[in-house]
């Protein structure tokens, strides 16, 4: 973390995190309820169209930057534009190699920070995809490829509506230290 404030000549500095989700036609069935006794049923599609929505959050501040689309240079381009003025994000990622890519493309206002490899669950932005599709995203059977795109951007927009949301699900005391004293 030293280095990188060094890097950033005093800067103030956000910790972001960031992932992607495929949201499509073959969808996940997530947990309902039921009457005891009775198995609840959910519509599944065998079809094969999907999305990928790309989201970051910074749980300290609330802030989050998505996109519903497959390029992740366009997704680091969303993220510097969140990043507040005149401060530098550390963006902490998985080691999908489009992330870790050398052609990729990184705003000045970013540095990437991979998480050790197959450590998913160091990512609250797993959690975020988790109560999307818990809540707005699963057991349903979507009519069309425009369709899927419209459920995930109604579903990150309700997400960033709700900044305490983000906050709650996010924040990681191993990043931001306890926070009760």
């Amino acid at each position: 973390m030293e280095t990188i404030a060094a890097q950033t000549g005093g800067k103030p500095i956000e910790i972001w995190f960031t992932d992607e989700a495929r949201i499509g036609q073959k969808n996940k069935i997530t947990r309902r309820w039921a009457k005891r006794g009775t198995r609840p049923c959910a519509p599944h599609d065998q079809r094969t169209a999907s999305a990928y929505i790309f989201g970051a959050i910074c749980p300290a501040e609330g802030k989050s930057a998505g996109l519903v689309l497959p390029a992740m240079a366009l997704h680091l381009e969303e993220i510097a534009t969140a990043v507040a003025p005149g401060a530098h994000a550390i963006l902490v990622l998985d080691q999908a190699g489009w992330h870790v890519s050398k052609t990729l493309p990184v705003p000045p206002n970013i540095t990437l920070v991979p998480l050790p490899a197959k450590s998913p669950e160091l990512n609250p932005v797993e959690n975020i995809w988790q109560f999307m599709r818990d809540n707005w995203l699963s057991n349903r059977v979507f009519s069309s490829y425009e369709d899927i795109l419209d459920h995930c951007c109604f579903a990150w927009n309700k997400l960033i509506d709700q900044p305490w949301k983000i906050i709650s699900i996010g924040t990681r005391e191993w990043v931001y230290g306890s926070s009760s004293t």
